[in-house]
């Protein structure tokens, strides 16, 4: 399975970045994975989050195929335990070309974007900055496949 990870808005932290580049390359031995970010809009003071959200959400869209199989990462979402998790991942297979995860900037997903998505999943009850849910949702990717593959990182 191809997955595609789209990201809103550069990582600030570096402490964060280095573990998300961490989780990334040791996915890319279980599957092709391509990254895409989209740049930080630059945000007048007089425009709204609706506005922003819509400006995002447009860039979102554009890096979309039609035969993608998009999956947004948002709060009010189905939540898994993380072999729940490598299950639903594992039934993806074969289905779609390309998987698309897509996590929003600091106000969420556009309306178009959640019309658009094909399924949403939430990391947790809790609500994390933009930039924390790539660290999470790439080390949970990671754990995944090693439940998948029968590897010792996940302990029960």
């Amino acid at each position: 399975m191809k997955l595609k990870l789209i990201l809103t808005g550069k990582t600030k932290a570096g402490y964060l970045q280095e573990g998300v580049d961490e989780y990334l390359k040791r996915i890319k031995r279980y599957a092709p994975l391509i990254v895409e970010t989209i740049p930080d809009l630059r945000v007048s003071g007089k425009m709204s989050t609706g506005e922003v959200k819509k400006m995002e959400g447009q860039q979102i869209l554009q890096r979309l195929k039609p035969a993608d199989h998009v999956i947004l990462l948002d709060e009010r979402g189905k939540r898994f335990t993380s072999e729940a998790f490598a299950h639903y991942l594992e039934g993806l297979e074969g289905r779609t070309g390309q998987t698309v995860f897509v996590t929003g900037g600091a106000y969420g997903f556009s309306e178009e974007v959640f019309a658009r998505g094909d399924q949403k999943i939430s990391l947790s009850d809790m609500t994390f900055s933009h930039q924390m849910v790539r660290l999470i949702f790439s080390e949970q990717l990671y754990r995944a496949y090693t439940i998948l593959n029968g590897e010792p990182y996940h302990h029960k």
